[in-house]
C-alpha cells in the first residue's frame, strides 16, 4: 500500500504515526518488510528477532492494512521523538503532568476517514503473538472511558478477540477503569490503536482519578481530539484506528493465556466482554503492534511512572537526581533512585517516597553519586539501612505475590553514604588525568 499524505490538509503536516514511520524510513532507522507475512505468529517472531529496530510490514496475508512495531523500544527513541535528551525525559513528563492543557477539538479527524458500522474484526491485523496465547490480542490499545462524576480517563488495556464483533478485555482491579465499571455496570469505551508517544505516555501515567490524561498528552505535544461516532467520548483525532463500543461488567469470558510484562505467562481469568459497535480508521491506516513482555512494552509501562516517583520523593524534601524503573526488574517491580544526600534520613525518606509513588514496586534502591551496585556493596548494612514493608498489596504482575490479593513483602535498600564518615573513605579513589595523546599518540 503506497503512502501519500494529502499535501494541502491541516492534519497532513501533523505527527501522526504514519508520518513518524516515514521519518524513520527516510533516516534508515526502520526495516521495511515487503515479503508476504502472517499476522499469526510470523510478525511477532520477526519483531522479536529485529528488536529494538522498528519494522514495517507492507504485505500482511490476512489483512489489507500494514503493521508496524518496535517503534518506541528505548528511551533514546522516545527522546528523539520529542527532540530532547534522555536526561530531560523525567522533567518533561513531570512538567506535562503539572501543566496540563486542553487539546484542540476538530470535526475533521483523520481517525474517522473511514467509518465501519458493520463490524468485522477479522479485517484488522490483530496479532497472535505466541502459540500459548488465548487468541489474537490488541496489545497497544489506549482505552478512553468516562464516568458521570469523574469524567474521562485514559489507560492501557489488552483485549483478546473472541468473535467478529466481540473481545474480552483485561481489567485490572483498582484502576480507574475498573472503578468506573463497578460504579456503572457498563462503560462506553474507545480502543485507540496507532498513537504517537504523547498519547501513549499520557495513558500510562499514574495520576489522580478525575484527571483527563489527554490534557497531559497535549502538554507534551499539541494534539487534537474529536467526538467518537457511536459513543459519547472525546478521542485522539490523529490515531490510526478506533474500536468503539461498551464493556459490560457482568458479561464475562475466559481471557488469556497471555505473556505479561514480566515475560511470564499470565493465568486465564473471567474478564468483562467488550462489544464493538463501530470501527473507524484512516484511509492508509497502519496497525500498531506491540510485543508483550518485550522492550517496547516495558518502556511504555515503566518509564511514565518515573516522574510520579520523582515528584513523590521531591515532596518529602529530598534532592532527587534521577529515577529509573529498571528493565532488569521487568520495568515495573524495581526502582533505582539517585539522590544528593543532605540529611541523615534522606535515604529513608526517598525509599518511602518511591514506594508511595509507585505502589507496585517491590524492591527500591536509593544511592547517591556512585554506581548503584558499588554503593550497595560499600555503603549498605542490612541491620541499619534495610527497610522492610511486610504484607502490603503489590503488583498483580508479580508471579510470587499472593494469588488474588497481590500481597507481597516490599524491601528498600538505603545505599547512600553516611554524612559522618568517622574518618573512613566512602569514595572511589581517582587517578591523574593527562592528555594521553602525549604518550599514546592519536
Amino acid at each position: 500500500m503506497s503512502t501519500i499524505l494529502p499535501s494541502g490538509s491541516d492534519w497532513g503536516v501533523r505527527m501522526i504515526l504514519e508520518r513518524y514511520i516515514e521519518h524513520l524510513l527516510k533516516d534508515g532507522k526502520l526495516r521495511k518488510i515487503d515479503t508476504s507475512i502472517s499476522k499469526n505468529l510470523e510478525i511477532a517472531s520477526v519483531l522479536y528477532s529485529v528488536e529494538p529496530m522498528p519494522a514495517l510490514f507492507e504485505n500482511v496475508k490476512e489483512s489489507d492494512f500494514r503493521v508496524a512495531g518496535n517503534l518506541f523500544c528505548t528511551k533514546d527513541q522516545i527522546a528523539d521523538y520529542f527532540g530532547i535528551d534522555v536526561k530531560d525525559i523525567i522533567p518533561t513528563l513531570a512538567s506535562a503532568i503539572e501543566n496540563r492543557s486542553q487539546p484542540e477539538t476538530t470535526d475533521d479527524a483523520p481517525c474517522q476517514e473511514v467509518v465501519r458500522g458493520d463490524v468485522d474484526l477479522d479485517v484488522l491485523p490483530i496479532l497472535l503473538h505466541n502459540e500459548l496465547d488465548g487468541g489474537p490480542y490488541i496489545s497497544s490499545g489506549v482505552v478512553v472511558a468516562a464516568d458521570p462524576e469523574y469524567g474521562q480517563n485514559l489507560d492501557f488495556h489488552r483485549a483478546m478477540q473472541i468473535e467478529k464483533d466481540r473481545m474480552v478485555a483485561r481489567v485490572v482491579r483498582g484502576r480507574d477503569f475498573h472503578k468506573f465499571l463497578e460504579r456503572n455496570g457498563e462503560v462506553d469505551v474507545a480502543f485507540c490503536i496507532g498513537n504517537t508517544p504523547e498519547v501513549l505516555i499520557a495513558a500510562a501515567t499514574s495520576v489522580e482519578t478525575g484527571v483527563n490524561e489527554l490534557e497531559i498528552a497535549n502538554a507534551l505535544k499539541p494534539i487534537r481530539v474529536t467526538k467518537a461516532k457511536s459513543v459519547d467520548l472525546m478521542i485522539p483525532a490523529d490515531c490510526e484506528f478506533v474500536l468503539e463500543g461498551r464493556v459490560v461488567l457482568d458479561e464475562r469470558h475466559d481471557e488469556g493465556p497471555f505473556i505479561d510484562l514480566t515475560e511470564t505467562v499470565d493465568v486465564v481469568r473471567q474478564e468483562p466482554v467488550f462489544e464493538v459497535k463501530t470501527i473507524t480508521h484512516r484511509k492508509t491506516a497502519i496497525w500498531q503492534g506491540l510485543l508483550p513482555g518485550r522492550l517496547e512494552h516495558k518502556i511504555l509501562m515503566g518509564m511514565p511512572r518515573e516522574p510520579t516517583v520523582f515528584r513523590s520523593i521531591k515532596e518529602r524534601g529530598v534532592d532527587v537526581l534521577d529515577v529509573n524503573i529498571t528493565p532488569g526488574g521487568t520495568s515495573w517491580l524495581h526502582i533505582a533512585v539517585q539522590i544528593r544526600k543532605m540529611h541523615d534520613d534522606d535515604g529513608l525518606k526517598a525509599l518511602e517516597g518511591a514506594f508511595a509513588g509507585h505502589r507496585s514496586a517491590k524492591h527500591v534502591w536509593v544511592y547517591d553519586e556512585q554506581e548503584r551496585e558499588w554503593a550497595m556493596a560499600t555503603r549498605f548494612q542490612g541491620d541499619v539501612n534495610l527497610l522492610i514493608k511486610d504484607r502490603e498489596p503489590g503488583s498483580s504482575l508479580d508471579p510470587s505475590a499472593e494469588p488474588g490479593t497481590k500481597m507481597t513483602t516490599k524491601i528498600g535498600f538505603d545505599c547512600t553514604k553516611v554524612l559522618d564518615t568517622k574518618g573512613k573513605s566512602f569514595d572511589k579513589a581517582g587517578f591523574p588525568k593527562l592528555d594521553l595523546r602525549k604518550f599514546l599518540g592519536e
